[in-house]
């Protein structure tokens, strides 16, 4: 009888085991976009992102990891964004019950009388900066009032990628700075920093980029090309709105109620399935010929097209082309392919943490930091690789927040800096990678690619810059021995 074989005693990574991973997952997703384009996510990236969890599986037993250790890690990552899945299967619920409750289309048909296209990116920009201060989630903005400026532009020819830029910069300003906000308290907490001084603290970065990001977004707006949206095809859509639901101010209750539990801090889940529900409610007893068509023949035809716009959502009758394309969209169903893909890359950044490789990739950024502006760069860039290679924002603000604040000690900075920076670039860029949770639910919602708005989400580009620029000139840093009160020093 054979003795059972001893693993190999865990050892520290070298820094290439840590980084090859990474660099294939690299290669393989250039490759996953240049054979697919806007579809990589569909499918390609997944296949990417499982491939290179199995690498770093791999390169983890060569350092002396079981595979029961490795596959434990990966299961770890995945349950780490279980809520999210949540989530995102109540936002595609939401979406299609407040399309069948006629919430949606109201929100179209009043927003394309009220908004002006000359100033409707910057508005919407505001609009949502108001409501994620409020309630503090940029999910929750970006899937009830996002869904509908979406179709706002849509109804006025204006560009899908602009205003799903705006959409989410206004989004991500008002997350960033409401003290109801999860990531922002994260923040606060991981580096033991008092929250509201915390938001204080960030002013210095989050004013200009918003401000600018707004001037930008009105001079979109002012040169912008409407297409072939004349007065006449506007009128034609609000006709066909009119003609498929009941336009009311009773239409927008569900919007009203969600607003209030998220003001009210009820949990994001509860909150979003609560406002699918009663977005059912309100369809049956208000849009009551709706929902029969959508469930088809039958005494419970109504119950029965409320239940099919919550898992497979609504299907619009409309005979205009445009109004149907609008609004054929929502259920559950519609946000499996996000969760595959957010699924995929958390198995590959639970892996990755597990076999230690990215706290390597840390430990070598901080053994070649010299400067206050370099700490301040290297921050950021681990914050974007983070959000990268692990796929989830929360990840990209508590490990770099963890092992960055000795460094930030040593140079003479306080906390505060160091919770400024995380949120300038853990947070706010998470949304610019596809395979993030946060880049992967935006392009679910509002239905454009994440390379496609990318470029647009002015608010979420501008930040880390303005964060490296003030950390290599020395701007509103706040020294280590600052009291508590004090205000940043230059």
């Amino acid at each position: 009888m054979t003795e059972p074989r001893t693993p190999p005693p865990e050892q520290q990574p070298s820094l290439l085991d840590a980084l090859t991973p990474l660099l294939i997952l690299i290669a393989l997703l250039s490759l996953s976009v240049f054979f697919y384009g806007a579809d990589s996510s569909y499918g390609p990236n997944q296949i990417a992102l499982l491939l290179c969890a199995g690498v770093a599986a791999l390169m983890g037993m060569k350092n002396g990891h079981s595979w029961h250790d490795m596959e434990a890690g990966m299961l770890h990552g995945i349950g780490l964004v279980f809520g999210a899945i949540l989530i995102l299967l109540a936002v595609g619920a939401l979406i299609g019950s407040w399309i069948l409750a006629g919430t949606v289309p109201s929100m179209i048909y009043y927003g394309v009388q009220i908004l002006s296209p000359q100033w409707f990116y910057a508005a919407s920009c505001i609009i949502c900066a108001i409501v994620g201060l409020s309630i503090g989630s940029s999910w929750t903005t970006a899937g009830t009032l996002g869904v509908a400026l979406m179709g706002i532009a849509g109804a006025l020819g204006l560009s899908p990628a602009i205003t799903a830029g705006a959409v989410i910069s206004g989004a991500y300003f008002g997350d960033k700075m409401s003290p109801l906000s999860d990531t922002t308290n994260v923040a606060a907490a991981v580096t033991s920093n008092d929250l509201f001084l915390h938001i204080r603290n960030m002013l210095w970065t989050t004013m200009p980029a918003f401000a600018i990001a707004l001037v930008a977004f009105a001079l979109f707006g002012l040169t912008a090309d409407t297409g072939n949206a004349t007065p006449a095809d506007i009128e034609q859509l609000l006709g066909a709105l009119q003609q498929e639901f009941n336009i009311s101010i009773v239409s927008m209750l569900p919007l009203a109620l969600l607003l209030f539990m998220a003001w009210r801090k009820v949990p994001a889940y509860p909150t979003l399935l609560i406002g699918a529900l009663v977005g059912c409610a309100i369809g049956l007893i208000f849009e009551p010929e709706t929902a029969r068509r959508l469930g088809g023949e039958g005494p419970l035809a109504g119950l029965k097209g409320a239940w099919y716009s919550l898992f497979d959502g609504y299907k619009s009758s409309s005979s205009n082309e445009d109004v149907a394309a609008l609004l054929s969209k929502g259920g559950m169903s519609s946000m499996l392919n996000t969760i595959w893909l957010i699924i995929s890359a958390m198995a590959f950044g639970g892996a990755m943490e597990r076999a230690g490789f990215l706290e390597r990739i840390v430990n070598w950024t901080l053994s070649r930091v010299r400067t206050v502006g370099g700490l301040i760069t290297s921050t950021v860039l681990t914050c974007f690789g983070m959000n990268a290679a692990a796929g989830d924002q929360y990840m990209a603000i508590i490990i770099p927040g963890r092992m960055f604040r000795g460094a930030f000690a040593e140079k003479g900075l306080h906390g505060l800096s160091l919770s400024r920076t995380l949120e300038d670039s853990g947070t706010i860029t998470s949304v610019l990678i596809p395979w993030n949770t946060c880049g992967a639910y935006m392009s679910a919602t509002l239905g454009v690619a994440t390379f496609t708005y990318a470029p647009f989400a002015l608010f979420n580009i501008l930040c880390p810059l303005l964060a490296i620029a003030y950390g290599w000139m020395h701007f509103k840093q706040m020294p280590l021995d600052a009291t508590a009160n004090a205000q940043p020093a230059r």
